[in-house]
């Protein structure tokens, strides 16, 4: 092979250099102004509170300050796309969820990315059940009575959600699967109009995130039958799991991660992980996990990957298999 003379080879080296120095210069001097979260919904809601929480603590073990940026719209694909298109260079960050990066791509035909090559994960945050709730005057009182129940008058039983595509929606369908069962999906805007609805009779039950239902349930209007976990919630410590009240196999909850733009070096990452281990160790947002009945997550970057890809295979399967569909 002929080798190229000492100036071309000087120059290859110079070009080099030039490209690689300033990454090592950004990654070593890293973070030398305040990073954003993006969270891709309203304030308020579970996203919101945990990426504050976050935010504030690894503010502490960066040394610089890291802001909340709410970005909604079109079920979290607008400020998705913001860090999916935003420079890799660690100051932009998304705070994504299983909805966001799992279940979004199958179920909006036409995303303005690619979840599964846009994002580079930092690493996990949280895990959240959803519990399964009826009006406190139901009829149904397990979730042995709900299959029962819907067994004995298949399409008869309705079952509201936050809106089409949630995890409520899906953790239903999930539900319809796994207990060979038939029920009436009833979509609304949101979840408090729909859990007023519930409480008042409207509809027969709800998959809901746990924090908003408390009230409801500890003041009798609301009773709560199963969460959606794995094991049970420190919130509803007396309610049992699903799979536990009869249904084997079945969890369906939304795990909340930290990602980066694709490209991000692997040193920012690095440090961004760091920072977020150190706040996952802090009691005060422990204890703010626990009051919206999650659980912190440990696991690496890969790991949090890892189980959005199974998450994505298994949730596109169930939205085909069910035909939904959000235009």
């Amino acid at each position: 092979m002929k080798q190229l003379a000492r100036p071309q080879r000087r120059q290859i080296l110079v070009a080099a250099l030039a490209i690689a120095l300033p990454r090592l210069a950004c990654a070593q001097d890293f973070p030398a102004r305040p990073i954003r979260i993006v969270v891709p919904f309203a304030p308020g809601g579970g996203n919101d509170v945990f990426a504050r929480h976050l935010a504030a603590s690894m503010s502490e073990a960066l040394k610089q300050q890291v802001i909340v940026e709410n970005r909604a719209g079109a079920g979290g694909t607008i400020g998705s796309d913001i860090v999916a298109k935003a420079k890799p260079d660690g100051y932009t960050l998304l705070l994504g969820h299983t909805g966001t990066l799992a279940i979004n791509p199958s179920l909006y035909p036409r995303l303005p990315y690619d979840a599964k090559k846009a994002f580079v994960a930092v690493g996990p945050l949280a895990s959240a059940p959803l519990v399964l709730v009826v009006p406190s005057g139901s009829r149904i009182g397990s979730v042995a009575d709900l299959v029962t129940a819907a067994k004995a008058a298949p399409g008869k039983l309705t079952f509201a959600s936050s809106g089409s595509g949630t995890g409520g929606h899906l953790a239903g369908k999930l539900l319809e699967q796994a207990a060979d069962i038939s029920l009436v999906h009833v979509p609304y805007r949101g979840t408090a109009p729909a859990l007023n609805d519930l409480a008042g009779g409207q509809v027969d039950m709800m998959f809901s995130v746990i924090p908003p239902t408390m009230p409801q349930v500890e003041g009798g209007r609301l009773r709560a039958l199963a969460v959606t976990g794995a094991r049970r919630s420190e919130r509803l410590p007396e309610v049992p799991t699903v799979a536990q009240a009869g249904i084997p196999d079945y969890e369906s909850t939304l795990a909340y991660g930290l990602v980066a733009p694709k490209g991000t070096p692997p040193e920012v990452l690095k440090t961004l992980a760091d920072a977020m281990s150190a706040a996952l160790g802090s009691v005060k947002l422990r204890e703010a996990f626990r009051q919206e009945g999650a659980d912190p997550m440990a696991g690496s970057a890969k790991e949090f990957e890892a189980l959005m890809e199974a998450e994505s295979a298994k949730y596109g399967k169930l939205i085909q298999e069910a035909g939904i569909k959000v235009e």
